[in-house]
């Protein structure tokens, strides 16, 4: 029995592991708006740490709005696209008992076992990309993205890039 319901506790530690290391991205939208009306766009605002970050953001936004027809105007555009990036460390306790033991019995089980707790931190990304009624200055689109980062920076890149493009999957709403 012991050794089912710690294969039991094993696996669905893996798969939250694993769920874990997935994007987490959302949309929502003003379902009011008419985007049919909205051909251009200009940036309002892009803040992502670094001017490296911030141009790569753009790019990406960029190469999604311009596939769905929208073209970049420097100024006065029908929309206003803003951009934020932050990053943070994360801690998860992640806690291993070895025999019967760990503070809780079973039905007649028991007896001294070790529990032995770790911490592991995690870097992890969030982004966010707003569009703007340029005249009436409403909030039409938001996209949001959470995701676990890694050491590579190529990595990352890649995964900002994918992230943007599913953000930007179903856009302009119907």
């Amino acid at each position: 029995m012991l050794r089912i319901l710690s294969l039991l506790l094993l696996g669905i530690s893996l798969f939250t592991g694993a769920a874990s290391l997935n994007a987490q991205v959302k949309t929502d939208y003003d379902h009011t708006a008419n985007f049919a009306t909205y051909k251009t766009y200009s940036w309002l605002k892009v803040q992502a740490g670094d001017s490296l970050w911030d141009d790569r953001m753009k790019q990406d936004v960029d190469a999604q709005l311009a596939a769905k027809g929208w073209t970049k105007v420097d100024s006065n555009g029908d929309a206003a696209v803003s951009a934020f990036r932050s990053t943070q460390n994360q801690q998860t306790l992640n806690t291993f008992y070895d025999g019967f033991g760990g503070g809780w019995r079973w039905r007649g089980f028991g007896g001294d076992g070790m529990a032995t707790t770790t911490t592991e931190t995690t870097k992890v990304g969030n982004v966010v990309i707003d569009i703007f009624d340029a005249h009436t200055q409403k909030l039409l689109w938001r996209g949001t993205d959470s995701q676990d980062l890694s050491s590579n920076a190529n990595s990352n890149i890649q995964k900002l890039s994918k992230d943007i493009n599913n953000m930007f999957k179903h856009f302009p709403p119907k």
